[in-house]
């Protein structure tokens, strides 16, 4: 069977632990070949000093001089070099005469022989340490002279064979070898220590594995068209892909920073940090509205934090507002349809009674009334769709029995802020007062007011203030007013409860104008807006 050798298919932790050996074992095989050559060069060292010092030794003998000059220097001589060499550990200690005819020899055949080697630097006063191939084979041989005064008399050759320093050496390779297995295991354990830490901290993958899932997963990350955060169990943000920083303007050192630095609305923050889950619920920004999504972030049973999703629904916000305000404009036409039915059959059974004065002012009455309205708000406002939205509320109120008022003088320009953000800011504060009146068992009224408002230093301010005589806020309930969430309601729109005054303040806000409450009695309103807001919200 064949089994593929592929180290790119082994997990990290094995690539890094045969990385590893491999070094160690290049190291261990390093150490042990640098310690046997200086072991090589200590014996030789140790070889040539041992034998300069015998042969320096055996050259300041009185005894050698003495015998050197007797008739027959072998006899006297051969015996004690041959101890000396015994008692030194060298191999040879050659006595020689001035013209290198050997005195002594391990080998008695030898003596009476021209002595193989180099003795000039001797003979001139000096020392000669050579590797010279001999009688006796391979050797490192010193040579050094033997003075009677100042005349050279003899010469000493000390000599050990290099086969004995190899052995030497060789003697200490056990110790050699022991240490580096003793390196060798010690790396070891470490590599291994080292490779079930990586193996830990990769959860196994291989390189190829590991690759993968960072460029893809980094790459999905980016391109998913939600922003996703991801928060710890400490509260700090460990991960937010592009859509979350661009709807979140997160700072460019976000991640690795506790999200309650990161000034979000604290909402949201309470949201991201609170550990629980969160599902489809709206949260509004200094300038957007986003839905979250959060849940746990589990890896093999372990809670590594919290994953959390948000969506823009700004845009879809900002229509569903018109659309509510348009079914509300649509129901109170399909009311007052039925109310004119009503009244035209009153007119027209009044003058098949003969009534006819009585039917003229009826109908005239009917149209006065509708007509005052209408031409109040045209004559105050110049902004088309503030126009339609109080002709639209007010019809609504009609409808629930409310008395709907536009102050006398009122005056609203055109321009002033961009039309969407009118119709939020208008339509929102009229649902608020109608709902808040809607319930009221007094009296029942809505009061809008527009005027510019003086100011010192800068263009004029646009005041719109809506008034409402219904139960007004709870105690301390102005300071959340505008708080995502907050309503005075016990019912709203499926997901949209609370979020209309929120929506509210995003607009003033992102205007640069300015948003107070008053109340009780009632509640009102009042939002000032500069004369500039249309610029300021187009650049």
């Amino acid at each position: 069977m064949f089994i593929e050798f592929s180290p790119r298919r082994w997990s990290v932790a094995t690539q890094t632990f045969a990385l590893q050996v491999l070094i160690a074992v290049l190291v261990v095989a390093a150490g042990l070949l640098g310690a046997y050559v200086q072991a090589r060069r200590a014996g030789a060292e140790e070889a040539v000093a041992r034998a300069t010092a015998v042969a320096r030794t055996v050259a300041a003998t009185p005894a050698v001089v003495t015998a050197v000059e007797g008739p027959d220097p072998t006899a006297t001589l051969q015996p004690y070099a041959m101890r000396v060499g015994a008692d030194s550990g060298t191999d040879f200690v050659v006595i020689m005469s001035p013209d290198a005819i050997r005195w002594t020899h391990p080998d008695p055949a030898q003596i009476g022989h021209r002595f193989i080697g180099h003795t000039e630097a001797a003979l001139a006063g000096g020392t000669v340490v050579e590797d010279y191939t001999g009688t006796l084979g391979p050797s490192t041989r010193v040579v050094v002279p033997v003075r009677d005064g100042a005349r050279i008399v003899a010469l000493v050759a000390v000599g050990i064979r290099t086969s004995a320093v190899g052995e030497q050496v060789r003697a200490q390779l056990p110790g050699i070898l022991l240490a580096g297995l003793a390196a060798a295991a010690v790396t070891g354990l470490g590599m291994a220590l080292v490779a079930r830490r990586v193996r830990r901290q990769t959860h196994g993958l291989g390189e190829r594995q590991l690759r993968d899932m960072y460029e893809y997963y980094d790459a999905v990350l980016h391109a998913v068209t939600e922003g996703l955060l991801i928060v710890d169990l400490d509260g700090t943000l460990r991960l937010a892909n592009d859509e979350a920083v661009r709807l979140l303007d997160l700072p460019a050192d976000a991640v690795g920073r506790p999200v309650r630095d990161l000034g979000l609305a604290a909402p949201l923050t309470d949201a991201l940090t609170d550990g629980e889950p969160h599902e489809d619920e709206l949260h509004v920004t200094k300038a957007r509205v986003l839905v979250l999504n959060q849940g746990p972030a589990m890896w093999r049973g372990r809670l590594l934090g919290h994953v959390a999703t948000l969506r823009d629904r700004t845009d879809l916000e900002a229509l569903t507002g018109e659309l509510d305000s348009a079914r509300g404009l649509t129901e109170a036409l399909r009311s007052q349809a039925h109310e004119s039915a009503n009244r035209l059959h009153t007119i027209v059974s009044l003058i098949e009674l003969g009534h006819t004065d009585r039917a003229l002012a009826f109908a005239t009455d009917e149209l006065q009334v509708s007509q005052r309205l209408t031409d109040r708000v045209v004559a105050a406002v110049e902004e088309p769709a503030l126009s339609a939205v109080l002709l639209g509320k007010a019809a609504e109120a009609s409808e629930r029995g409310i008395d709907f008022v536009v102050a006398p003088g009122s005056h609203w320009p055109r321009d002033v802020a961009p039309a969407r953000d009118v119709v939020t800011i208008a339509g929102n504060l009229l649902d608020n007062a109608i709902d808040a009146v809607s319930a009221s068992e007094g009296e029942r009224r809505v009061t809008v007011d527009a005027h510019l408002e003086d100011a010192t230093d800068q263009e004029p301010y646009a005041v719109l203030a809506v008034s409402d005589t219904g139960p007004g806020l709870p105690p301390g309930g102005v300071d959340d007013a505008f708080r995502r969430g907050f309503s005075t309601k016990e019912q709203g729109s499926a997901g949209r409860r609370g979020i209309g005054l929120a929506l509210v303040a995003q607009s003033v806000e992102r205007l640069g104008g300015t948003l107070e409450v008053s109340g009780p009695p009632g509640a009102t309103f009042t939002v000032r807006l500069p004369r500039d807001g249309a610029r300021r919200e187009m650049t």
